[in-house]
């Protein structure tokens, strides 16, 4: 058992910080909102910290869940940072969706500073991560990766290392672009569906169990059939992680028109005040 502390406590932290409890790890928390980690204390035991420095200090593994790159820098490196008080050895592991290029700048910092860095994003979106069950994508080294598996399995259903620093977060890229056009794809089928006056529920029946069958179409038709949009993976984070692909399509060569339009359709939702709906909102757009 290992002494961890986790900073960032949203949907996705909380539960994840929670099962590394239940692990039997010693788990310190913080949050930018400290009732939110004094919520989690009085739920799962272990301290709330005041800063990620406090949290990170005397521990042997620190794990982070942050918003973007800016969040992450400022609970890492920026002022009360959690790697001023990292000792020599220790392992960060980043859960955070963010750029390659700022996983690549922590983890030179971190080599530099005596510790390892893992960026390991995750998809499974909140029931993953209530669940136990996410997938996590990891960029780093081997030896690193291999001291930091064990922890993540306490709230993973699979974890792969891919590469060095940085790859983790380009195989969330992938991820989040294959994801782009399959919940388009849906939408789209339900709408011509609805249009052709069949039963939806029906045909979904009938296509899941052929070529078309998705996680998506598993998980999202009854939300897009019934037009509620109250959970899942929010509008505003799916354009934060496809700016992100954009970004690095734009630097590497790659080609990413149907990323690149169904970001505009998502621009759609949020004009329509779907910033906070789930991403099978898409449909709504056709709808309308």
């Amino acid at each position: 058992m290992a002494n961890v502390a986790f900073l960032g406590l949203g949907v996705m932290g909380f539960p994840m910080a929670g099962h590394l409890a239940k692990a039997g790890h010693t788990v310190t928390v913080y949050n930018r909102t400290s009732a939110k980690a004094q919520a989690w204390v009085a739920k799962h035991g272990g301290r709330a910290a005041a800063t990620p420095a406090d949290a990170a200090k005397d521990q042997d593994f620190v794990f982070s869940c942050v918003g973007n790159d800016e969040d992450l820098r400022a609970v890492t490196t920026g002022a009360h940072g959690a790697f001023a008080a990292m000792g020599k050895g220790t392992v960060f592991i980043d859960h955070t969706t963010a750029s390659a290029e700022v996983a690549r700048e922590l983890a030179s910092a971190a080599s530099a500073a005596g510790f390892g860095f893992i960026d390991a994003p995750v998809s499974g979106g909140q029931a993953g991560a209530e669940n136990g069950a996410l997938t996590v994508m990891c960029g780093g080294t081997e030896a690193d990766y291999a001291r930091a598996e064990p922890l993540i399995q306490s709230f993973a259903k699979a974890s792969r290392l891919m590469g060095p620093s940085g790859s983790g977060q380009l195989t969330k890229m992938v991820n989040q672009i294959c994801i782009a056009g399959l919940v388009q794809a849906l939408a789209e089928g339900l709408h011509f569906a609805d249009k052709a006056g069949l039963d939806a529920e029906a045909v979904i029946a009938v296509i899941s169990k052929g070529a078309a069958q998705s996680w998506q179409m598993e998980n999202r038709y009854k939300a897009m059939i019934a037009g509620t949009f109250d959970f899942g993976f929010a509008v505003d984070w799916m354009r934060k992680d496809l700016s992100i692909c954009l970004d690095e399509a734009r630097r590497n060569g790659a080609t990413l028109p149907v990323a690149a339009l169904v970001d505009q359709f998502y621009g759609e939702v949020q004009r329509m005040g779907g910033n906070r709906w789930d991403t099978s909102s898409l449909i709504a757009r056709l709808k309308g």
